[in-house]
């Protein structure tokens, strides 16, 4: 995607370079509603484009249809950007980019996500990147909800849920030897040899009990009954089950060690 050089008919090689005082100096006849200047400055700033694009080359997206989302992000930056904020264009300009072609991802995803909350989601954005042009700095999930008058894990959520999917098999780090990917990086806890192995010892150990403690333990622990059920279930008292699961649970502490 980053090698291919013309993009909705622009030739990506070819594309200026403007110098800050030429930034300048057409923002500020931008301002006064000069559209030669709005359109020789978006061509000299497609490069900003090209630049947001390389963070989504591994989504397997049309570069065409990225490439337009983000000149509708660059666009907005123009027309939002304040001149009396020392600040220069494209720090303000990128995060605007990003945000537009993850919108569009995020309405294009397969994975659907309640209106409600996608359109919290986009308010919560809004507000940010409000809050980021009045006050140059990111503001805080506390603030944003404040902002909504909506709880703070509302807004988590929801920015949450509208995130875009990743896939396991995206590389995280690569060589000439070999790459790492994600699902190299996920670590199951519930599934592991070690625990496969002592489990295997504990139900090994199980068999060894009697038939009495057998049937306790698997329905307290297998079943998930609770002593006064499995008491009423083979008729004996409750602190029968009590004593007959301690006398079980000692005899695999035994045999297991």
């Amino acid at each position: 995607m980053i090698r291919k050089v013309e993009i909705c008919g622009v030739n990506t090689a070819k594309l200026p370079l403007l110098t800050n005082n030429e930034k300048k100096e057409l923002l500020e006849k931008i301002k006064k509603g000069d559209m030669e200047a709005r359109e020789k400055f978006i061509h000299g700033n497609l490069r900003l484009v090209l630049s947001v694009l390389q963070r989504f080359s591994n989504r397997g997206e049309n570069v065409d249809d990225l490439f337009q989302v983000g000149c509708i992000g660059l666009i907005k930056s123009i027309d939002n950007f304040d001149l009396s904020q020392n600040v220069q264009f494209s720090t303000y300009a990128v995060p605007m980019i990003i945000g537009e072609i993850r919108r569009y991802l995020r309405d294009n995803n397969s994975i659907r996500v309640s209106r409600s909350i996608r359109d919290l989601a986009y308010k919560a954005i809004g507000v940010k990147e409000r809050m980021i042009k009045e006050n140059q700095r990111e503001p805080s999930i506390e603030e944003i909800a404040k902002e909504l008058g909506v709880e703070k894990e509302e807004i988590a959520f929801s920015l949450d849920a509208i995130q875009d999917p990743i896939s396991l098999q995206e590389p995280v780090y690569g060589d000439a030897a070999e790459n790492i990917y994600i699902m190299d990086q996920v670590k199951d806890t519930k599934n592991t040899d070690e625990l496969w192995a002592e489990n295997i010892t504990i139900l090994e150990a199980i068999k060894r009990l009697n038939d009495k403690e057998k049937m306790i333990v698997n329905k307290r622990f297998f079943q998930g009954r609770t002593q006064t059920e499995v008491a009423q279930e083979i008729g004996i008292s409750q602190a029968q089950v009590s004593r007959l699961e301690k006398s079980a649970i000692k005899n695999i502490k035994r045999i297991y060690s």
